[in-house]
This record gives C-alpha cells, sequence and structure tokens, in this order.
C-alpha cells in the first residue's frame, strides 16, 4: 500500500470513527447542484392518537412507534416536533398508496392527540370530534410542510386511506372537507355526485367495478370481483372519509358516484 492509499484508509477509519470529514477532504456543496431532485416526503399521513396527551407523549417518545409531529387537544393546541422531517418515523407500518408500499420512508406522520372511538352506553362506538382550534393548528401545519416539500393534495391521507385493513383513523368525525375548503385535497363536486347518483341508483355496478376504481383511486384492494371482507374495509374507509355519515362499507350508488366524481371511475 503506498503513502496516498494509506491516507485515503485512515481519512475513512477517522470519517467512521468520528461522523467528519477530515480538513483535507470536504464536500462542495455549492459549485454543482442537480435540477433532477425532490423532496423524500411525498406523503403526509394524518392520524389520531387514540388517548391524551401525556399517554400519547409517552408512547411516542419512548416506544416501538413514533411519529414526526404530535398536535395536542389544550387550548390554544401546542404542536410538539417528535423526529426531524430528514428522518424516518415509524407510524404508518405496513401501508400502501398508488403502488407506493411500506410509506415510513416517504412519508411525514402527524398524530392528532384524540382519544379516538368512545363506546356509547348502547355499546355502540362513536368517534370524538376534533376541537377547532386543534383543526386550525392543524391546516397551518399541514400548509407550511406541503409548501417545503411539495407534496401533491392526492397524497395528503389518512391512516385509514393507506392501510384499510387495521387502522381507521383519523375517524369519521375528522373534517377532510376542511382540508378541500383549504386547497390541500381534492373533494367530489356535489353536483357531479348527485347527477352521477342519479344512472347509478338505476343500475349499480358489479363488485368488480368498485375494486377496480378504488384500486385506481389508489387503495389496495382485492381484484377478485367477490365483495369479501377485505374489500369492505376499504368502501368503509373510502366512505369514513367522502360520507362519514354512514360507513357500512356496502357498494351503493352515492359511493360509486363519489368515485366516479373524484375521477377514479372508467
Amino acid at each position: 500500500m503506498n503513502g496516498r492509499s494509506l491516507w485515503v484508509a485512515a481519512a475513512l477509519l477517522g470519517l467512521a470513527g468520528c461522523g467528519s470529514l477530515p480538513p483535507a477532504l470536504q464536500i462542495d456543496s455549492t459549485t454543482y447542484r442537480s435540477r433532477g431532485q425532490d423532496s423524500r416526503a411525498l406523503f403526509l399521513i394524518i392520524h389520531y392518537t387514540d388517548g391524551g396527551l401525556a399517554e400519547s407523549a409517552r408512547i411516542l417518545t419512548q416506544g416501538p412507534v413514533s411519529a414526526h409531529y404530535l398536535l395536542s387537544d389544550e387550548t390554544p393546541p401546542r404542536i410538539f416536533r417528535l423526529v426531524d422531517e430528514d428522518r424516518r418515523a415509524w407510524h404508518a407500518g405496513d401501508s400502501s398508496w398508488q403502488g407506493h408500499a411500506m410509506l415510513n420512508a416517504s412519508s411525514i406522520g402527524i398524530e392528532i392527540v384524540n382519544p379516538g372511538p368512545l363506546r356509547q352506553a348502547d355499546g355502540s362506538l362513536v368517534f370524538a370530534p376534533f376541537p377547532p382550534a386543534q383543526i386550525d393548528a392543524l391546516v397551518v401545519l399541514i400548509k407550511d410542510i406541503v409548501a417545503r416539500h411539495q407534496i401533491k393534495p392526492e397524497r395528503i391521507l389518512g391512516h385509514s386511506d393507506i392501510a384499510p385493513q387495521r387502522k381507521t383513523d383519523p375517524g369519521a368525525t375528522f373534517p377532510w372537507q376542511r382540508l378541500a375548503a383549504e386547497g390541500l385535497i381534492p373533494w367530489p363536486d356535489a353536483a357531479q355526485v348527485a347527477q352521477a347518483r342519479l344512472v347509478f341508483e338505476a343500475q349499480l355496478p358489479d363488485i368488480g367495478w368498485f375494486q377496480a376504481a378504488l384500486a385506481r383511486h389508489g387503495f389496495k384492494v382485492p381484484s377478485s370481483g367477490q365483495l369479501d371482507e377485505a374489500t369492505r374495509r376499504v368502501i368503509a374507509a373510502f366512505q369514513m372519509k367522502y360520507r362519514p355519515a354512514r360507513y357500512d362499507g356496502q357498494p351503493d350508488a352515492e359511493t360509486a358516484a363519489l368515485l366516479q366524481a373524484l375521477g377514479a371511475a372508467r
């Protein structure tokens, strides 16, 4: 090994040991800059914590799951950054959207402090509401993240969108339509939905049509042509977002009309 090779080897050992380059081998990050680049954050995923602030903070900082941000339910609400945006948080798990899988590596996660579904006296579950001030803060945070990472509107999603077989958050009371009014996500045009619903009430498409439309929308959904439990869960996740008054997982004319108005039907 010649002298230069020994120097390079020593430099690499030093780099591995201390995490910084030696003075003679500095990186020039200004002379050349590539145009072929974008943010690693392609998706923004919204969750509820299913618990209070103190317990949620403990789980998200000391447990096996994490998120980039935690939004409290205090008055006024506070936003805590738990993971830097350039690092991967463990919030999405086994997930998929528009052919992308395992979205932890390509997403930013926001956990909203909310108790989740509350059991009523009759045994039924009702999702807890989100305080208006909390949603106001969330909108500001989302706009800031989207502006910096250029996240597309159709990639601002709920955990139930990307993991409908096992997740329901942020739930039926989350105000997706408020995000649409702020120009953050697409929303079906009411007149188009009403017109398409009349057509679908006369003749409802088969299950294969629903599965194909949901897949084009972004969901990972079976293509069996059968109304199996996995397909029901995907339909319910779609309904919970765009028709939260009823999310029974049953294919119907209104659900078909919503899919068509969103451009998912062919």
